[in-house]
């Protein structure tokens, strides 16, 4: 089993930053690939960033150039930076790990990113 932790959540205002965290613990062998996802109220969880355990990465156009997502392998820990925030960024976001042969996937808890002034 894996186990994620995500932290870094808060309110933060339009424009600010925050940095989001996830550590996984447990089997994670033959992990292929990180992401972040996110969901807001009365909407489906969608992508926000994804990166693979050899350092590719794949962002959502709103994600993209506002959005920085790395890995630390070695420490099993994945890291979300958010700048320039905005009022539609509000949600609550996952950590998610995936395996690909066979398909698993895994996901944190959720940490809630409010931007509002």
């Amino acid at each position: 089993q894996v186990h994620l932790v995500e932290s870094g959540g808060g309110l933060v205002q339009p424009g600010g930053s925050l940095r989001l965290s996830c550590v996984a613990s447990g089997s994670l062998s033959s992990i292929n690939n990180w992401g972040w996802y996110r969901q807001a109220p009365g909407k489906q969880r969608e992508l926000v960033a994804t990166i693979t355990t050899h350092g590719s990465t794949n962002y959502a156009d709103f994600a993209e150039g506002r959005f920085t997502i790395s890995l630390d392998n070695a420490r099993a820990k994945v890291t979300l930076q958010m700048n320039n925030l905005k009022p539609e960024d509000t949600a609550v976001y996952y950590c998610n790990l995936e395996r690909w042969t066979p398909f698993s996937a895994y996901w944190g808890q959720g940490t809630q990113v409010t931007v509002s002034s």
